[in-house]
């Protein structure tokens, strides 16, 4: 990872390699500081990257060299396809939203929120403290550090109503964000060959972790509202599912939030049916005009197994996500995640506790709020006003995105391909079903940089749908 500033610096000795004689010798560090204005650290950070890069060879004090080429012959990796042989499954290949953006002027692909809503300095200061804690040279208990159990236990406790039995420590496990925390219960639940429910459209990375543990997803259609209950009563009943994968607040793609009344309904036919909902709640910190109210916080049984996401909320380098299941269900979940990862960094658990329990927490969550709203609205007006082709059903309460339909006989891949060649990267939306889509869907995510740019971004998403 370089700064801007040895970034520059790499990118002009680059450049000065090209056309240098293999062996030439690089200008001194002290006369690279001169020339670019920077410190020597800045400039050995620029060395040390374009030599992990392979460009150049260093010679101690003698000086810097282009690397002289090599010869080599092509690998030969033929012999793997008989020891591979087919894969019994095909995972997915890299979804758009982990795509880097590059060059691309217009960033509207990632999963991710830009860095401007992210709390920065929190987590900075955060991680020096975790540094000098103990924890910079020990392993954490297996479930996690009581502490910030006990911090996700009490969140989720606020939530729940006189009438149920709040959450405990012991309930929740900590693990390495919530796609880990996917296999692991697809798997501990569910099983190799067994139908899953999931909604349609549905994360695509719960289609990943399903396709990887050998589970069966049967799809029930999911709109603005929610999954359809009379299509996920006749799922349970047809296929015999113990087990239904759901994001009641803010759904990905979609951004809908179930009402309280579909939540009941969910929560009686799960019942009825000796099942499992497992909640994923990756967007609890992304509430728009509304807040989310977890369903798990009115499960008193045990059937709701909840996903608590920090990753996104706090930084992507903080990946930490807790799990909150009780009964046999918590102990299996356990043994997986034993057998899996072991246990979650220690140093990232204190820096995620460090953040979520600093009053500057609860500033930047209200303030998150405000920013997200200027942004959702932001695009849904460059939208009507360059590219009305593309429907919305409706501003989503809350999360990172917009769901957008595409005309009949548009090619979704086809449209974000076009897109991408002049400078904007969106999501083609068949990535988030798990059978045939119903139609085209592209994803934008709001929350990306350059939110000034939104008008010049959907004038080509426009052009394109007009050519």
């Amino acid at each position: 990872m370089t700064d801007d500033s040895s970034g520059r610096i790499a990118a002009a000795l680059r450049a000065w390699i090209g056309d240098a004689p293999p062996g030439s010798r690089l200008p001194s560090t002290r006369a690279l500081v001169t020339e670019h204005g920077a410190s020597p650290v800045t400039v050995q950070r620029a060395l040390t990257l374009l030599r992990t890069e392979g460009l150049v060879e260093t010679s101690p004090g003698v000086g810097t060299f282009t690397r002289r080429p090599r010869e080599a012959r092509p690998s030969d990796f033929s012999w793997q396809t008989g020891a591979l042989g087919a894969p019994a499954r095909r995972i997915p290949s890299s979804p758009a939203a982990l795509r880097s953006s590059g060059d691309e002027p217009f960033a509207l692909h990632s999963g991710y929120p830009d860095v401007e809503l992210l709390p920065e300095r929190l987590v900075r200061a955060a991680f020096g403290r975790a540094a000098r804690h103990d924890a910079a040279m020990r392993r954490a208990p297996s479930a996690g550090l009581p502490e910030l159990r006990a911090w996700f236990a009490s969140e989720l406790a606020q939530a729940t109503p006189r009438s149920a039995t709040p959450p405990t420590a012991r309930d929740v496990l900590v693990l390495p964000g919530t796609q880990t925390g996917l296999s692991t219960a697809f798997h501990a639940l569910v099983g190799s060959g067994r139908p899953l429910i999931v909604e349609s459209p549905t994360y695509w990375g719960a289609i990943a972790a399903a396709e990887r543990v050998g589970v069966e997803l049967v799809p029930v259609p999911s709109g603005p509202d929610g999954p359809d209950i009379d299509e996920l009563a006749r799922a349970f009943a047809r296929t015999g599912a113990r087990a239904f994968y759901a994001h009641p607040n803010y759904a990905n793609p979609t951004g809908a939030q179930w009402s309280p009344a579909l939540g009941d309904q969910v929560l009686d036919l799960v019942a009825a049916h000796g099942a499992f909902l497992i909640e994923d709640d990756w967007a609890h910190d992304f509430g728009i005009t509304t807040d989310a109210t977890p369903l798990a916080a009115r499960d008193g049984d045990g059937h709701v197994v909840y996903l608590r996401s920090l990753t996104k909320s706090v930084s992507p380098a903080v990946r930490v996500a807790g799990l909150i299941a009780r009964g046999p269900a918590r102990d299996r979940i356990l043994a997986e995640t034993q057998a899996e990862s072991m246990y979650v960094s220690p140093v990232l658990q204190h820096v995620a506790l460090d953040v979520v329990t600093r009053p500057g927490w609860g500033t930047h969550v209200r303030g998150l709020r405000a920013a997200l709203r200027a942004r959702r609205d932001a695009l849904v007006d460059a939208l009507a006003a360059h590219a009305p082709q593309a429907h919305l059903a409706s501003p989503p309460p809350g999360g990172l995105n917009l769901w957008l339909r595409l005309p009949d006989g548009a090619d979704a891949r086809h449209i974000a391909a076009s897109c991408e060649r002049r400078g904007l990267l969106i999501a083609p939306g068949d990535e988030w079903f798990p059978a045939e889509p119903p139609g085209p869907h592209v994803r934008l995510n709001f929350s990306g940089p350059a939110p000034d740019r939104f008008a010049d971004a959907m004038r080509i998403l426009g052009s394109v749908l007009a050519d």
